[in-house]
């Protein structure tokens, strides 16, 4: 004897609730495991970026040009953050962990990632500088960097214009005629660059007065 199940008609499917939205992240690495990190991410279809540049190398029978990272020990990952999604990441070869504040993978300004990639991009020369704190922020007025925005600092007789990513306290740089860039606020001598904590606590207060509960 056999029996039925008879179909549902017009049943509803219940979606699940949407997840937050994706933004980038940090992923501390074991030294020298950048770039393995990188590639068995994007197997898993996870969007990476990790920003190198060339230096060259020099051994006793030659010499030769290898790609170095700009922020060694770390690769920026985009992905929402969720229970799975953490856990994929921390099951990957060679990842430590995803730099966070308190309890929440902490995400990193776009706007950060998207100078780092248009600096490399204009293929000038740069190169690893100490994190600033405070400084003339300003906009490059012409060139292949023109409307990139950083710091400007003055090193014996060269300017450089400095990029950060805030989270690592980790900066790169590039020389910069001082005749190409503007004050990107006239009213204000200088900026602070807002610490880590800085931007958590920011982050933390419009969580708050969305009606979120805050970890």
């Amino acid at each position: 004897m056999s029996t039925s199940i008879p179909l549902v008609q017009n049943a509803r499917w219940m979606a699940p609730p949407p997840g937050p939205p994706p933004c980038w992240y940090a992923v501390h690495t074991r030294s020298h495991f950048e770039k393995k990190l990188a590639a068995d991410l994007a197997a898993k279809r996870m969007e990476t970026y990790l920003p190198v540049f060339e230096e060259l190398h020099q051994w006793k029978d030659r010499r030769k040009r290898v790609q170095v990272p700009i922020f060694p020990g770390y690769v920026f990952a985009w992905f929402s953050d969720c229970s799975r999604t953490r856990l994929e990441i921390h099951r990957s070869p060679g990842a430590v962990r995803i730099l966070s504040q308190g309890e929440r993978p902490e995400p990193i300004p776009e706007d950060e990632i998207e100078s780092i990639r248009r600096l490399l991009a204009a293929r000038v020369y740069c190169f690893p500088h100490p994190f600033l704190r405070e400084g003339d922020w300003v906009r490059v007025t012409r060139g292949p960097l023109r409307d990139l925005q950083g710091l400007l600092v003055r090193v014996k007789n060269q300017t450089r214009l400095v990029i950060s990513i805030a989270l690592l306290s980790q900066s790169v740089a590039t020389e910069i005629d001082r005749g190409n860039v503007e004050l990107a606020r006239p009213t204000s001598r200088s900026r602070k660059v807002p610490s880590a904590s800085d931007l958590f606590r920011q982050r933390a207060l419009e969580r708050m007065k969305a009606g979120e509960n805050v970890a």
